[in-house]
């Protein structure tokens, strides 16, 4: 029968026999005892993955590579343009930097099954810190660093981590972010104390530490590199072994711990980076995310370095570090093949140099990709990267839960014909399928939740962190038999998915059910419109009416007054009256989680008049007063 060798015949073989075809992925992974069973079905809520199988992914990233003869190729390249800073690692280097870290854990009396927690900014201790958690079988727990205090606390009191590897401080444009101060707070506020603290002193802004809990961790390192410690094994752990915990964003009273389990985690990493992403080992990758964010446990760390590439990890803004141009500066000094990014990021650099008069300083000669993900890519956002840049510009969507794309377009079986508003296609292990509330499929081109049959591929969450009712309850029991995606969307008839927003952004207008996606992919294409989003404000009239928010680009003359009663027609024109779209507000900037997220539900609740806090995961919470102050004049709560 010979090899499969599209998407449209892996996809079949897939469906054809899912065992044979997740044995083959698995058998690019090392195992130290190869799994016999590939699937448990009577495990877990779904069934597990892989269950007998021995193995460490710490191993797989590193150890495997320097034993091929890789030890000399760049692991990670750190670019920091906020501190004017750069380093590169081997795998060489980055194995013994693990290693050391590993025996300082160990000796700190940290083994398998121990939850760590990481509250770190972009910087290789970093990812070395989840490197060494992950060799040892310890559980890393990252928090995104700079977060709320209180936010730190609810989940080191649900993760209860026995040690915190932490920084002094973040570096953000034109400011220092305290962390040890957070952390301080953090701690003191929990129920649970972890034992001890390893503080990775920044010269930006050192820190004082706390006798008997803190320690020094450039003096930790010190020590152990003049003990001359030796290799350190790497654990041998089950394929449904936890390498990490990872905590949903935005989440309200308990937090939910997504965990991921070693083994259908790297079986299903190391398939997409070449099936998906098209990059192979030696080939420089770049996800311009945070180790704090899925996309950067899965792209910075993990998936890059069970491939074998080099990946990048930086430390700065797409623009304003200095300029608009920093992305291709990074992408043309590194050599980079392929970026992962948001498509926020590309709304930044595209409103600060609309005609992208930066580009033409940089030889991007060897780029090949940009993939978006993390936001609906806007078409107009899309095509103008695409007019720009010269290079295929993919949208794909994936969730915090599964921890890589369930719906993309897979470059290394061969690119499909891109339509703009769309991801493509499901990636094998994702039987994705629209349905409505009660749970029946639609007729194509109609709206409806997106579900995906169980069981989910490797790579997805299991359960959460010792909760599995709650996993239950949140995932798999308003389908039964389907894992609820919570978003919302629509399949045509070639088969592409078109994902419309989170099934809360469906808004209902007169008994109308309309996207509020639908109605920013309209405004996003006027031409003065750098960025948008669009809201279901309360109606005594119509229940819900839309507000539409727009940021402009630079250097656009006309008067906001103008450019709102444009915005309106567009509206109008394209989507109809039904849309009621009759109020769009011309504002400098959105509110965003400091990943890219527009925080649309908060943005609701200021136009509603309801009661709000404020989002733990704010980039700059002036913003909302910018937004409140905008709406006083336009909107009238409740109608």
């Amino acid at each position: 029968m010979g090899k499969p060798r599209d998407y449209a015949e892996i996809y079949a073989a897939w469906q054809g026999d899912p065992g044979t075809f997740w044995r083959e992925a698995a058998n690019a992974i090392d195992w130290m005892r190869a799994p016999d069973t590939i699937f448990d079905a009577a495990a877990g809520s779904y069934g597990r993955w892989f269950p007998d199988g021995l193995c460490n992914t710490s191993a797989n990233c590193l150890d495997r590579h320097v034993a091929a003869g890789r030890g000399d190729q760049p692991a990670i390249i750190y670019d920091s343009p906020l501190t004017g800073s750069k380093r590169v690692l081997t795998y060489a280097e980055t194995l013994k930097e693990v290693e050391i870290l590993g025996h300082i854990l160990k000796s700190f009396g940290v083994g398998k099954g121990d939850r760590v927690l990481l509250y770190m900014p972009m910087v290789p201790e970093a990812a070395i810190g989840m490197l060494a958690c992950a060799r040892i079988g310890a559980i890393h727990s990252v928090v995104f660093g700079g977060f709320a205090a209180h936010e730190l606390a609810t989940r080191i009191d649900d993760a209860l981590p026995k040690l915190v590897l932490a920084a002094s401080c973040g570096i953000e444009p034109g400011r220092v972010v305290h962390y040890k101060p957070l952390l301080d707070r953090a701690i003191e506020e929990a129920h649970h104390k972890p034992e001890a603290c390893f503080i990775l002193q920044r010269e930006q802004e050192p820190a004082a530490l706390v006798a008997g809990r803190d320690h020094d961790w450039g003096a930790l390192r010190a020590r152990m590199m003049a003990a001359a410690p030796g290799p350190l094994a790497p654990e041998p752990l089950l394929g449904t072994d936890p390498l990490y915990v990872l905590y949903t964003s935005g989440t309200t009273g308990k937090p939910k711990g997504v965990v991921r389990d070693n083994g259908g985690h790297m079986v299903a990493l190391h398939w997409s980076m070449e099936a998906l992403y098209g990059v192979r080992a030696g080939d420089a990758f770049w996800a311009a995310s945070d180790v704090g964010w899925v996309v950067g446990h899965s792209y910075i760390v993990y998936a890059p370095l069970l491939k074998g590439c080099t990946t990048i990890l930086y430390e700065g803004k797409p623009v304003g570090t200095p300029d608009p141009g920093a992305f291709w500066r990074v992408i043309a000094e590194h050599k980079v093949k392929a970026l992962f990014t948001a498509p926020t990021a590309f709304r930044a650099i595209r409103k600060e140099d609309p005609d992208a008069a930066h580009l033409s300083k940089y030889d991007l000669s060897h780029f090949e990709a940009l993939y978006l993900a993390g936001e609906r890519a806007d078409p107009d956002t899309v095509k103008w990267a695409e007019t720009k840049l010269k290079v295929p510009v993919i949208d794909h969507w994936w969730q915090t839960e599964t921890g890589w794309a369930i719906v993309g377009n897979p470059r290394g079986l061969g690119l499909l014909p891109v339509k703009h508003g769309s991801p493509t296609v499901p990636m094998p292990g994702y039987d994705v399928q629209i349905v409505d509330e009660g749970g029946k499929p639609v007729a194509p081109g109609k709206m409806g939740s997106i579900v995906v049959k169980l069981p989910l591929p490797p790579g997805c969450l299991p359960t959460l962190w010792q909760a599995e009712e709650r996993f239950k309850e949140s995932y798999l029991a308003d389908f039964p038999g389907y894992y609820k995606t919570a978003d919302a969307g629509f399949r045509d008839e070639d088969g592409y998915l078109f994902i419309m927003g989170r099934t809360d952004d469906i808004i209902n207008v007169a008994g109308h059910r309309l996207s509020t996606g639908g109605m920013e992919e309209v405004l996003a294409s006027h031409p003065a419109v750098a960025e948008c989003a669009v809201i279901g404000a309360k109606d005594a009239l119509k229940g819900e009416v839309p507000l539409g928010f727009v940021v402009l680009k630079a250097g656009v003359s006309a008067t906001p007054e103008a450019i709102g009663r444009d915005c309106v027609k567009l509206v109008r024109d394209q989507i109809g009256p039904v849309a009621a779209f009759k109020t769009a507000i011309v504002v400098n900037r959105l509110p965003k989680t400091r990943s890219g997220k527009i925080l649309r539900g908060t943005m609701k609740k200021i136009a509603d008049g309801d009661a709000w806090t404020m989002p733990a995961t704010i980039d700059d919470p002036a913003i909302l007063d910018e937004i409140a102050s905008a709406l006083e004049g336009a909107h009238k709560p409740g109608g």
